[in-house]
């Protein structure tokens, strides 16, 4: 058994993850199996730089605020601001205090310097303006893209004017309650002003759309990317808060559902400019449906990564992380019938493995699925190999690794 593993492993670095596919994939998704942890970003800071310099992949988009994400391409692409201002400002979750994350933001400004725009390195949020306790107003989003289009425009095409918003929108604090994530009856989403700003941020992309014969040659392209995003932003807000104001049992897992939708809608974005590594949870990056317990209930979607990997057309390469232990949250040794009890035997700390050779290997074998006692930690499904490219394995997690930012996925 372990010879017939041996011979999926491979060297972690951007030559044998390429040797995985056929083509180039336009968008390589590599996913990690718990949040917070500092010594999977160093091995996706290492494979970006290499995908870079060897492979022209010019974009990094992770699983942060999409919005908050524009101050640190800014700042990587056109140095502007400061490095302190992009890490406290331009993360959400609490991922701006990575030191990892912070060593990423500081070689792509060092990349760029000097280099012509169409070759400086980018730098993406996929995530949408959603946290766990919380979801944002659709201001920001709504009020941009409401600006952008009343200086390109006649003001009688728009659907409303600027002050009109204002007053539909309301104080912020309505749209950002934290009671509204677990009790309905406390979201503003089918209230009849945010019914209508629904009606008006679809009429505003509708026209923004509309434009585009226009906008090409009035703006740049710059200026009409982010005004996309502000509009599907504005949408996928207000389509999720609409659903956090629902009663029926399917509300969390629309939600849920609505979440990964903006995730690939932002993926799909991206890659508009050229091959792209994104970074994420391995359940929001896998082609298999998604699943968690909330509330003690059992709840399913269909995560980014299937919705990007089935659009025709699309080029997408998918590598999960799994760890062998990570002992300061009390995941110990692996037991020797799960996937990672197989490869924890292997005497390399950290490695490639070519993910449908592993299943083959594994096939008569029918390994168990690990238990983790620790509910930010989500072990490998054996079911979900044949549907993964590649598998990266580190061994351990150093105990004294400090985490930052939030566990959820």
């Amino acid at each position: 058994m372990t010879s017939d593993i041996k011979d999926t492993v491979h060297a972690l670095d951007a030559t044998a993850v390429m040797r995985l596919f056929p083509a180039r994939p336009r968008l390589l998704a590599l996913g990690e199996p718990t949040h917070g942890v500092e010594t999977p970003l160093r091995l996706r800071n290492e494979l970006f730089r290499q995908l870079v310099e060897q492979e022209g992949y010019r974009t990094i988009a992770i699983e942060s605020d999409c919005l908050m994400a524009l101050l640190v391409d800014e700042y990587v692409a056109f140095g502007t601001g400061t490095l302190d201002a992009a890490m406290e400002h331009g993360f959400s979750h609490g991922w701006g205090a990575s030191a990892a994350n912070r060593e990423l933001v500081g070689w792509m400004r060092t990349f760029n310097d000097g280099r012509p725009l169409a070759d400086r390195v980018r730098f993406a949020g996929f995530d949408g303006p959603v946290e766990i306790t919380h979801a944002a107003s659709p201001r920001q989003a709504l009020t941009a893209l409401h600006k952008y289009l009343a200086a390109q425009v006649e003001t009688d095409m728009l659907p409303c004017s600027a002050e009109t918003l204002d007053g539909l929108l309301g104080p912020d604090d309505r749209w950002t309650d934290a009671a509204a994530m677990t009790d309905p009856a406390c979201s503003v989403g089918r209230s009849d002003g945010a019914l209508h700003l629904r009606l008006l941020a679809d009429d505003l992309v509708a026209l923004l759309d509309a434009q585009t014969p226009h906008l090409i040659t009035a703006t740049s392209r710059e200026e009409r990317d982010r005004a996309s995003l502000y509009g599907r932003t504005a949408l996928g807000l207000l389509r999720y808060h609409y659903w956090m104001a629902d009663a029926s049992p399917s509300r969390m897992a629309r939600m849920m559902g609505l979440r990964d939708r903006m995730m690939a809608e932002n993926l799909l974005a991206v890659v508009e400019r050229g091959p792209a590594l994104a970074h994420g949870h391995n359940g929001h990056l896998q082609r298999e449906r998604s699943s968690t317990l909330m509330g003690g209930l059992p709840l399913e979607w269909w995560s980014a990564g299937a919705l990007v990997s089935t659009r025709p057309g699309e080029r997408y390469g998918f590598l999960a992380t799994a760890l062998g232990t990570l002992r300061h949250q009390g995941v110990d040794t692996p037991p020797p019938d799960t996937v990672e009890g197989l490869l924890y035997e292997l005497p390399e700390e950290r490695f490639l493995l070519d993910a449908p050779r592993l299943a083959g290997a594994l096939a008569d074998a029918r390994p168990a699925r690990r238990v983790s006692p620790y509910f930010g930690y989500s072990p490998l499904d054996p079911g979900h190999l044949s549907g993964i490219d590649g598998l990266v394995f580190i061994k351990d997690i150093p105990e004294d690794e400090e985490a930052s930012g939030t566990s959820r996925g």
